[in-house]
């Protein structure tokens, strides 16, 4: 059995294409490897300490001046739906694949490493996983934050409504004599007096009111609640 003939040439090209193969792969698997190098560093900022920066070296030419917020009017937003506003080592939920894809996008688009993020969710994300409307941010310097992403579903339409009297004292005061007035005219008249007189109504009223600020107080001291302006900020639990 005759053996055929090595063409050297055939061969050479042959190893070319395998080298140049090979040499693609490695630098595929290098690619690869980088990249999962940023997603670990990116996750490990989002879930370490706070950065000492305290700002980030954007090109601002490719901001979306839309997504610039200042500190002022995210401590409105806070304020007004309860929310708080602290460094993303806090946040106990999942941050969610795509806000890891659009932090990688705006390192390569401005060509640096992001940090000091935070994020801006209701105080029981800071402890447990749930479902409700995080928003990422990072520090762009003298008191602006740019939005990075919003996931989880949006905010009860009323929670604003519902929030309010925690907003001050002075509101609380509100909606606890509101609150008494209205359990008041459910005490059908006369139940204690025969006259019906509005002296009555008002002795009544004035004892709902003492009873439904007690039960409000406790509840206040007893979990350690604050008011929206003093909790914004706070990373502590009985706040």
């Amino acid at each position: 059995m005759l053996l055929k003939k090595t063409n050297i040439e055939t061969r050479l090209r042959t190893s070319k294409k395998k080298h140049g193969n090979l040499d693609l792969l490695a630098q595929v698997q290098q690619i690869l490897e980088e990249d999962q190098k940023k997603e670990d560093r990116i996750i490990n900022t989002l879930s370490g300490s706070k950065s000492s920066e305290p700002f980030n070296h954007f090109i601002f030419e490719h901001l979306d001046n839309e997504n610039i917020f200042h500190i002022e009017q995210i401590k409105t937003i806070c304020i007004d739906y309860r929310l708080r506003f602290l460094d993303s080592k806090y946040f106990k939920g999942e941050i969610p694949r795509k806000a890891i894809e659009k932090i990688k996008a705006l390192e390569k688009l401005h060509d640096t490493e992001l940090k000091g993020f935070k994020v801006m969710a209701p105080s029981k994300l800071f402890k447990l996983a749930d479902k409700d409307d995080p928003l990422l941010f990072a520090p762009i310097g003298n008191d602006y934050f740019y939005l990075i992403h919003k996931w989880g579903n949006d905010l009860h339409p009323l929670r604003k409504l519902l929030v309010w009297p925690f907003k001050s004292i002075v509101n609380l005061t509100l909606f606890t004599l509101l609150i008494s007035y209205f359990c008041t005219l459910l005490v059908p008249s006369g139940l204690f007096s025969k006259s019906g007189a509005a002296s009555e109504f008002w002795i009544i009223y004035f004892f709902m009111f003492k009873c439904i600020a007690s039960v409000v107080i406790f509840y206040g001291f007893a979990l350690g609640k604050n008011f929206n302006p003093a909790i914004w900020k706070s990373k502590y639990f009985n706040a």
